[in-house]
Order: structure tokens, then sequence, then C-alpha cells
């Protein structure tokens, strides 16, 4: 259940010219992780600070900016011959930084508590896909709440102001999420190398 994670590849061959143009003038894949960053928390101001539905398009344009971004950075990377372990942690730091600060746009308009909620609730999928890769599985990825749908849901809030309800679906969304990666990792693993991580803190 990839959900809009699904576009990713069409997203991708749309930004090829923008890639192109940053590995001709030297751009960093560092440079681009942070600009996600700042989108990320550009998109949270203006959903804090602006009222619904003004607040949509600038939402909307800011966080398919971090997005992009987000897309962008590895790519870059790759496409460059600068593939880092540094950079691989920069960008995980980068995703998180980013959702948080969108998410944190929430805390004027919504419950303190709820708002917490699902920020912790957004971080659980990504734990878990990194659990996996940790233990030598494949990366999984998407929905149903994945950072492509938490972003759709944080312009829906902008144009609706329904913030109570959209934050309420990305928890809930959100833990879901994380269960169906967790179900689809224990197949994949299927106890193989059972005492491969017994030695490791748990």
């Amino acid at each position: 259940m990839n959900g809009l994670y699904s576009l990713k590849p069409w997203y991708a061959n749309r930004l090829a010219g923008v890639r192109a143009g940053c590995a001709a003038r030297g751009v960093s894949p560092d440079t681009l992780t942070w600009a996600g960053v700042v989108c990320g928390g550009a998109a949270g101001a203006a959903l804090a600070f602006l009222p619904a539905p003004l607040a949509a398009l600038p939402v909307a344009v800011l966080v398919a900016a971090r997005l992009a971004f987000a897309n962008l950075d590895g790519a870059l990377a790759r496409d460059t011959g600068r593939t880092t372990r540094r950079g691989a942690v920069l960008n995980e730091l980068g995703d998180r930084a980013a959702d948080l600060a969108l998410l944190a746009g929430f805390l004027t308009v919504a419950p303190l508590w709820l708002v917490a909620t699902a920020a912790l609730a957004a971080t659980l999928p990504s734990w878990v896909a990194l659990a996996g890769a940790a233990a030598g599985a494949p990366r999984r990825n998407g929905g149903p709440a994945g950072k492509t749908e938490r972003c759709a849901l944080a312009v829906l809030a902008a144009a609706s102001g329904w913030y109570v309800l959209v934050l309420a679906v990305i928890a809930a969304g959100s833990a879901v999420t994380a269960a169906v990666r967790l179900r689809w990792l224990w197949r994949e693993l299927n106890d193989d190398g059972a005492g491969a991580g017994a030695g490791a803190d748990r």
C-alpha cells in the first residue's frame, strides 16, 4: 500500500532538469536537505499565522517545495557521486525536522496534547522503516499516511480549518502506517538469522 508515494518516480522525472542544474552549479545535497527543513518550517508558520483558507496556497507551495527538496537531495548525491554515510544521516534528520516543523504550525490552532500526539505518531513509520533497514530488509515507504499524505493533509487543514480533525487523522493514520510497515517487515525478515542481533541492546 504505497499511497501517494507511488507518484515519486513521476515527480522525480519532473525534477530531472532541476537536478541537472544543481549538479552543473555544484550545489551540495546537504544544502537541499536544509532547504527542505526551511520549507517545512515556513509551511508551519503559514499554517500558524494565516487563517483558513488564505493559508492554503502558501502551505501547498511550501510543502510541494519541501517534498521536492526531499526528492532532490538523495538523487543529486547519487548523480554526482557524493553519497556518504553522514549525508544519509543528515537526510533522515532533515526529513524528521521538516515534518515536525510543519506540524508545529498547528500549535496555535489546536490543543498541545493533540499536536504532540500527531508529531510523535508521525515519526513512527520512519523508525520502523529504519529499524528494518538496519536489520537488512529493504526500506519500506509509502502510505496509507506517509510523508506525502501528511503534507497533503496539512494543505487540507490550511484550506478548511479542520485542524483538530486533520491532526487526529495524521495521528491515527501514522500509527496504522507504522503497523502496516511492521507487519510487512516481520514477514520480510521471516526470522532469518534469528540470533544475529542477540547481543544488541534492546
